[in-house]
């Protein structure tokens, strides 16, 4: 980031001009190291003394408009606005708290389980949860993406894992093994020390990496396809089983199941609310497809945001391999989840009914 400071300004056009015109040029690419990068700026102005009467309150008007500015459009630029403000400062706020979690210890995983065709708990979903000590549980969707663009997805995702492979090392019984499934964000992916740092978790954990599974989304799949299926391949490697996750949702072509290691599909939970709905049929016949295509292909399925008895039903009666949603459990703390394992009983057929 840098900051301007325009003096002898008649009125806001001219602050708009100069903005026009910094982002003019910056369009041409830069060219460093034999590589061609394009880059774009996101703009934020105050105005003296409308916005701030002292250099610190108009500092901070201009980047509260930035940070507007950012999640507006790409390469754009917004002037402060008063209305605005109290959003810009409370996700600068929520900014602060985050980096401060991990180190806290306000971070936790809750485990969601995934049930076989015979009711059996076979693999759990662990997810990741904030709990501020003034603002309480704040959702995934609040947080996650923001821990991405702050890089602290890097720490976090470390942070998972080995909380996650430690945790499920402790849950194995002998004759009924437990995989534990992690998502994994693009950052995650992209990082070069990414493989390096699975592999030192596993042996860290003294986890079976066969029952370790990591989903990646559609997207995550597209770009250098020689760069995305020696990564995968280098994953695979270490004995990690991969799925894709909210399979359907996404990337279109269908290609790449043949050509990369993934062994499971997820579900998207949109085609399974279609069950009982005015979409029934087309969410059936879309279930149906990608279960018989990932059987043909020698991969399991699973299904997840299963909630109500005939979509648990229809599921099981066409073969899905692993169920997961509220019809069993909501994701629960270690402590509630280690009652669910040990009491080996699940919610019966007329739990959740709807």
């Amino acid at each position: 980031e840098f900051m301007l400071v325009l003096t002898d300004i008649a009125n806001p056009q001219q602050v708009a001009k100069v903005a026009q015109r910094l982002r003019e040029l910056l369009q041409p690419p830069f060219h460093i190291a034999g590589h061609e990068l394009f880059v774009s700026a996101s703009i934020g102005a105050s105005i003296y003394p409308t916005d701030g009467d002292d250099a610190d309150s108009l500092q901070r008007r201009a980047d509260a408009a930035m940070y507007r500015a950012k999640h507006t459009l790409s390469n754009s630029f917004q002037f402060f606005d008063p209305a605005i403000n109290q959003t810009a400062l409370e996700r600068l706020r929520l900014e602060t708290y985050l980096r401060r979690a991990l180190e806290r210890n306000e971070l936790d995983l809750y485990y969601q389980p995934k049930v076989n065709l015979a009711g059996q708990i076979v693999a759990v979903e662990a997810l990741l949860r904030w709990k501020h000590p003034d603002l309480g549980m704040i959702p995934p969707a609040r947080f996650v993406p923001m821990a991405e663009e702050l890089g602290l997805i890097i720490p976090i995702g470390a942070w998972c894992m080995h909380r996650a492979f430690r945790q499920v090392r402790r849950w194995q019984r002998p004759g009924r093994p437990i995989a534990v499934a992690l998502n994994v964000s693009i950052i995650q992916f992209s990082q070069p020390g990414f493989i390096e740092s699975l592999r030192n978790t596993l042996e860290e954990s003294d986890l079976d990496p066969s029952l370790c599974i990591l989903e990646l989304t559609e997207s995550m799949l597209i770009g250098d396809q020689a760069s995305v299926t020696q990564r995968l391949n280098d994953m695979r490697a270490l004995g990690l089983s991969l799925a894709i996750d909210d399979f359907g949702t996404g990337y279109s072509s269908l290609g790449y199941l043949r050509r990369l290691p993934i062994s499971i599909l997820k579900i998207d939970r949109t085609f399974v609310s279609d069950i009982g709905t005015a979409h029934d049929d087309s969410g059936r016949a879309i279930i149906n497809s990608i279960i018989n295509l990932a059987h043909h292909l020698g991969m399991h399925v699973v299904a997840e945001g299963v909630e109500t008895l005939p979509q648990r039903d229809f599921l099981q009666s066409v073969g899905c391999d692993m169920i997961q949603g509220y019809f069993y459990s909501e994701p629960l703390p270690p402590p509630l989840f280690e009652h669910l394992l040990r009491d080996e009983r699940l919610p019966g057929p007329s739990w959740k009914e709807v």
